[in-house]
Formats: C-alpha cells, sequence, structure tokens
C-alpha cells in the first residue's frame, strides 16, 4: 500500500466515526452506558478517539489545531442541532465532555503516545 493510499484510507476510517458521531447524536434514543453520567463517558471517549484518530495522520502545528477546533465547533452544533430536533435537548454538559474529548485526544496523539499513523503505514508497505 502506498503512503498516500494509506493517508486516504485513515481519513475514510476517521470520516466514518465522523458520521458514526453525527448519527448517533441525532438519532431520537441513542445507546446509554449504564452508569452515572454515561453519556457524558460516551461524548468524551467518541471525541477523545476522533481527535486522536486525526491528530495521527496530521503534522503537530497549525493542522492539528485546526482539526482540534473543527471538532469542538462539530460537537457545538451538533448539540444545538439536538436542541431543534424536538426529540433531544442541548446540552451545556455535553459541550463541556465533547471539548474535553479533543482535548483528550489531542494530548494523546504523538509524541506523547505511540505514532499509530506511520507504525501502520510501514507495517502496511512491507506487504
Amino acid at each position: 500500500m502506498t503512503r498516500g493510499s494509506h493517508r486516504s484510507l485513515w481519513l475514510a476510517v476517521g470520516w466514518f466515526g465522523v458520521a458514526v458521531v453525527v448519527y448517533f447524536t441525532l438519532i431520537p434514543d441513542p445507546p446509554q452506558l449504564d452508569m452515572e453520567d454515561g453519556d457524558k463517558v460516551q461524548h468524551l471517549v467518541a471525541y477523545a478517539c476522533l481527535m486522536a484518530w486525526f491528530a495521527q495522520a496530521r503534522a503537530p502545528g497549525a493542522h492539528r489545531r485546526t482539526t482540534g477546533l473543527l471538532l469542538v465547533a462539530m460537537g457545538i452544533l451538533l448539540e444545538f442541532a439536538q436542541g431543534l430536533t424536538g426529540y433531544r435537548f442541548m446540552s451545556l454538559a455535553d459541550m463541556a465532555a465533547n471539548t474535553a474529548g479533543v482535548a483528550l485526544g489531542w494530548f494523546a496523539a504523538p509524541p506523547r503516545l505511540p505514532d499509530v499513523y506511520t507504525w501502520s503505514a510501514n507495517l502496511l508497505s512491507r506487504r
């Protein structure tokens, strides 16, 4: 697999993750973790995963900052969209959990944790 096709596949998986988040954010009765504030944990984990995933394919700096800001904006806009559905409610606490998730994903990205993107590119290019 070439580096370009690896990056395209990586980003496609990330965009699928975005679609999953949008879907579960806007459906009437999404699954919930059976624990106190389980939905906040779900928000935190979802946005942390998205940020960490996209940050793997982005060099540290302006591109990564832009990715983080776009994910925060997405979380805020989706919360407002929930308020317009008539069957879901906007929540400032969910916005905060989304934003905290983006921050967590940022800190989980290389160079602090392993560079899974480069590792997987090297692994796939050997085949």
